[in-house]
């Protein structure tokens, strides 16, 4: 793609301005392979999407960004950090059945909210500067900003402006800063100067493949939803397999132990953004607290948050399983025991299953 001299000097401004918009890095690239196009195919075609039916709906749009705007030659990829700086450490929380884990993305406001707004701004930055250049750009600015909400391959994008590579767990990780960021784009018809793929990293390390609770990772570098936590707890509407429900452990929206033993994440800093930070005390919260929850202290509580999204009753059923998967005590079994008749068939079912597998503790049978 030809660039003119003008769009050297854009490029600059655009790293500039999404620096002081608080983004962590940004670059430019042309979207989204042949390659990927066709290993996201295949993927869907082994049917390792579970029943994310929008997946498959779009299919190989997800490799074209003209279907996003039209003419469009390139996408601003941005990343931004979110572990929080004042969360409790993972591992105790993990390691405590009685506490609810929460993916460390999730513990305060909505990303994409806040992602988008800054795009948003660095959008109208871009615009801006060309109209005060008055710089001869043949077609009108068309410029949509997206983080995880439109039919895109983000990662693949993200990789080839080179923001991280895909690493085996099949996060986008950066070589000297881990994966614990957001990264959302700007797809425009601009035409700017593309940056450098960033190439893989992973070597011969498989950290992440055991210790992914359901053996969801494969080895070849995909990841099977029908075996992913945080597909069952955020995607998934029905009934979970009962298969699955005592692997979960305390894990009730996502999962994050693929990153926490990624060696990459040893050089991750923690983001200061009070956005980021936990609200509620949801780092460290215990299952009971959230099990009583009723249902407009969750819409209330979760205002702003990309939890609200799943709603109250698959957030119930979440809580159910963890519930199950704790050690006995008498009050679990009181908490379980008096909501058992306020709930649909599919909650009831697996409050069903989380007494008997109390019962069973209680009895010191652990299978």
């Amino acid at each position: 793609m030809n660039t003119p001299e003008w769009s050297v000097l854009l490029k600059s401004h655009i790293v500039s301005w999404a620096h002081a918009l608080g983004f962590a890095d940004v670059g430019i690239s042309l979207g989204p392979t042949a390659a990927d196009t066709a290993a996201l195919n295949q993927w869907l075609a082994n049917g390792l999407h579970g029943d994310m039916d929008f997946m498959e709906r779009w299919g190989s749009a997800r490799g074209r960004i003209d279907t996003l705007v039209p003419e469009a030659t390139t996408v601003i990829s941005v990343s931004q950090p979110y572990f929080p700086a004042t969360a409790a450490e993972p591992w105790s929380i993990l390691n405590n059945p009685r506490a609810a884990y929460i993916s460390r993305y999730a513990l305060n406001r909505d990303y994409h909210k806040t992602m988008r707004s800054k795009l948003a701004k660095l959008a109208q930055h871009i615009e801006d500067w060309l109209r005060a250049e008055g710089l001869p750009f043949e077609h009108a600015v068309r410029s949509r900003a997206m983080v995880d909400s439109a039919p895109l391959m983000e990662k693949p994008a993200a990789r080839e402006a080179g923001l991280g590579f895909i690493g085996r767990n099949t996060n986008l990780i950066h070589a000297k800063k881990g994966s614990w960021f957001f990264i959302g784009e700007l797809v425009t018809n601009l035409p700017l100067p593309i940056d450098t793929p960033a190439s893989a990293h992973c070597g011969t390390c498989q950290a992440c493949l055991p210790s992914c609770p359901t053996g969801a990772l494969t080895p070849d570098g995909h990841i099977d939803a029908r075996r992913c936590i945080s597909y069952f707890t955020i995607e998934h509407k029905r009934s979970i397999p009962q298969e699955l429900r005592p692997l979960m452990g305390n894990r009730i929206y996502g999962c994050d132990d693929c990153q926490l033993v990624c060696p990459f994440n040893s050089f991750d800093q923690p983001t200061q953004d009070p956005d980021f930070q936990p609200r509620l005390h949801l780092d460290q919260i215990e299952l009971l607290d959230l099990w009583s929850w009723t249902e407009e202290q969750f819409l209330r509580n979760f205002e702003g948050s990309p939890i609200r999204r799943i709603g109250y009753d698959q957030w119930m059923r979440n809580l159910a399983v963890a519930l199950g998967n704790a050690p006995y005590a008498a009050r679990v079994v009181e908490a379980l025991s008096q909501r058992r008749g306020e709930f649909n068939e599919l909650i009831q079912e697996h409050i069903d299953w989380a007494l008997a597998q109390q019962g069973r503790r209680q009895l010191g049978d652990s299978n």
